[in-house]
């Protein structure tokens, strides 16, 4: 009787459910990233700590299965959950790049062993109706984790929650049971072979996580999707709504189709998200295609396999949740990292996958029907290609293709077309830009990330000429540049018409701008701060490539300037007040260093701080005041101003 009791009526298993689905979301896929950052662990570091819980994630499936040294399974999920609650509570201590790794390594692990260990004996603990508790344990994962107070909790608190479930986990795991047949679901179907589900799973994971990093690192779609409380309680309920659908539909038409489902769903989000002015329904579309086939990851290995003992089970488990579970997971979070966005190519791959079986059906049974439509197509085609040439579209124009190859070449990543509103960006870059403006271009290219300069007003403060010398080699024309030389782009058309491209974003407020960067001038402390010695060693990294006399980009584009650039060893000085009033002159110098010269190739040097641009004004001031004859190049023979 005390058994009974303890085995419970299947709702330790739900409950079970819940709590990996709430460690995994919240804290090691969300929280344990923030932590990071906040410690100061980013670039190549993290990404040496996420591979360290793929490592252990992936090891730990694999493994789980084969040992024998805990035959028990209720010893082998109490194992897991209590690593995963020593890693939550390890990630609130000041971790270094090593401590990271070994907790991210625990993580994995933890996870590995838990989840393969807890699906392969799932229905044991699951008890009458499986499949319902299978969905109401997923769903009140995703539940919880949505809640606002909780999703919108510091890291520190998700990690404690987590820990903390995880403990009170391991306090209601029921007692082992002997092995049971699985109660009967669905009426018996075609199953689908083990490989294919493998690469089914592993496709909807990889857009569900490509899908989730470009959410989150998206600002307009994060925007529109997980921000405000009543997105969040939306996204609340669609999570928990349509996994208790999904028990429904395994129940009633099978794995194939819920899987099918959950990829034209997923699909649709992925393919809304390419817009940011679509951002509402692919909010809706996302919670219900994740939690669409989120319930089948659970209950497939557990429940709907087709496997005869807990063993083989278990090793069905591991591989799924090896390969579709992490590795899929860090393919679609590299995907969301290098491209921002999942290309429709990729989707409709990743189709081809999911609705395979459906189309091999459909190819069984209605072989003279598409055999009618591919003749019906080859034919149009055909007829297509025989028109006249007369019927064509006309050409695109030179910006127009430069936009296309702004696109293709990745500048997305490092640069971005938008000026937030009332930030240091309107000083910077230009007028701030209103989202509506932003959302009406076909695609938007806000940007993923600012590694480089805001570009929305580039055809204002840089020239033509700059771009082209810029792109041959940036660092020539701008020492502190990162960026690699595009130079083969000028070997056919594409560099000329990027540089076409760029030189047509210009905003109508434009000449607004350049009258308030007129008014400017360095903060009065930043004079008192400033140094000459400092000037000429900045003057050597920006400008003497072009104000030498044997300047490389000076000598390179010679025939192509404007005007050519005064030798500021001799003068003539152009664009500055007479001699006689220093100040004035000193103020304006100052002004063409920070925002260059508009209309003319003299370009700005807008992310130098106020000091450096005193430095290099107060420098410049002292060259102009030495007598001509004793104009020698201080740069090169070591002398000081």
């Amino acid at each position: 009787m005390w058994r009974d009791r303890e085995q419970g009526t299947g709702w330790q298993g739900a409950s079970l459910v819940a709590i990996t689905y709430v460690y995994f979301l919240i804290f090691a896929q969300f929280a344990f990233l923030h932590r990071l950052d906040a410690l100061g662990i980013t670039g190549t570091h993290l990404k040496a700590v996420m591979a360290a819980m793929a490592l252990g994630g992936v090891g730990l499936s694999l493994l789980a299965p084969r040992t024998q040294r805990w035959a028990s399974p209720r010893l082998r999920v109490r194992v897991g959950l209590a690593v995963c609650a020593a890693a939550a509570f390890l990630a609130l201590l000041p971790l270094g790049t090593a401590a990271g790794f070994g907790v991210a390594l625990l993580i994995g692990a933890g996870l590995g062993l838990l989840t393969v260990t807890l699906v392969t004996h799932l229905r044991q603990w699951s008890g009458s109706h499986p499949l319902f508790k299978v969905a109401l344990g997923t769903g009140t994962g995703y539940l919880l984790c949505n809640i606002p107070p909780f999703f919108a909790a510091s890291a520190q608190v998700h990690a404690v929650a987590a820990g903390l479930l995880c403990a009170a986990g391991i306090g209601i795991v029921p007692l082992d049971a002997a092995e049971q047949p699985a109660e009967a679901i669905a009426a018996p179907r075609r199953s689908l072979p083990f490989p294919l589900v493998v690469a089914c799973f592993a496709a909807l994971v990889w857009l569900d996580s490509a899908a989730f990093f470009i959410i989150q690192n998206t600002p307009l779609l994060k925007a529109g999707t997980w921000q405000g409380t009543a997105h969040l309680w939306v996204n609340a309920v669609l999570h928990w709504s349509a996994a208790l659908a999904s028990a429904w539909l395994l129940t009633r038409r099978g794995l194939g189709f819920v899987l099918s489902a959950a990829f034209v769903v997923l699909a649709c989000a992925c393919l809304l998200l390419l817009e940011p002015a679509h951002a509402l329904p692919a909010s809706v579309l996302y919670p219900v295609g994740v939690s669409l086939y989120s319930v089948a990851l659970v209950a497939y290995p557990s429940l709907l396999a087709p496997a005869a003992s807990a063993a083989e089970r278990g090793r069905q488990a591991g591989w799924i949740y090896a390969l579709a579970g992490w590795v899929a997971s860090a393919l679609g979070i590299g995907m969301g990292q290098n491209l921002g966005h999942v290309p429709p190519a990729f989707v409709a791959c990743a189709g081809a996958v999911v609705l395979s079986p459906w189309l091999l059906g459909m190819l069984r049974e209605r072989r003279r029907e598409i055999a009618l439509t591919a003749v019906l197509l080859c034919v149009g085609y055909a007829a297509y290609r025989a028109m006249p040439a007369a019927h064509s579209v006309a050409a695109s124009t030179a910006v127009e293709r430069g936009r296309q190859v702004y696109i293709s070449e990745g500048c997305i990543h490092c640069h971005s077309q938008y000026v937030r509103p009332g930030t240091r960006d309107e000083l910077l870059w230009g007028p701030a830009q209103s989202v509506a403006a932003v959302r009406s271009e076909q695609p938007p290219l806000i940007g993923n990330r600012r590694q480089g300069p805001d570009l929305a007003e580039v055809g204002v403060r840089r020239s033509p000429l700059w771009l082209k010398a810029h792109f041959y080699d940036p660092r020539q024309v701008s020492g502190a540049s990162i960026m690699p030389s595009f130079a083969f782009l000028f070997r056919d058309e594409r560099g000329a018409d990027l540089v076409a491209y760029l030189a047509s974003l210009q905003g109508p407020d434009a000449q607004k701008h350049i009258t308030e960067e007129e008014n400017w001038e360095p903060a009065p402390a930043s004079w008192a701060q400033a140094g000459s010695a400092d000037g000429a060693q900045l003057y050597a990294r920006f400008c003497a490539t072009c104000h030498d006399a044997d300047g490389r980009t000076r000598i390179q584009w010679k025939t192509s300037f404007k005007r050519l650039p005064p030798d500021l060893a001799r003068g003539p000085y152009f664009y500055l007040p007479p001699a006689e009033m220093r100040n004035m002159r000193l103020v304006r110098l100052a002004q063409i260093t920070r925002f260059g010269l508009p209309g003319t190739d003299m370009p700005g040097h807008e992310y130098l701080g106020d000091v450096q641009i005193a430095s290099l004004s107060l420098w410049l001031m002292q060259r102009m005041d030495q007598p001509m004859s004793a104009n020698r190049n201080p740069i090169h023979t070591g002398d000081r101003p």
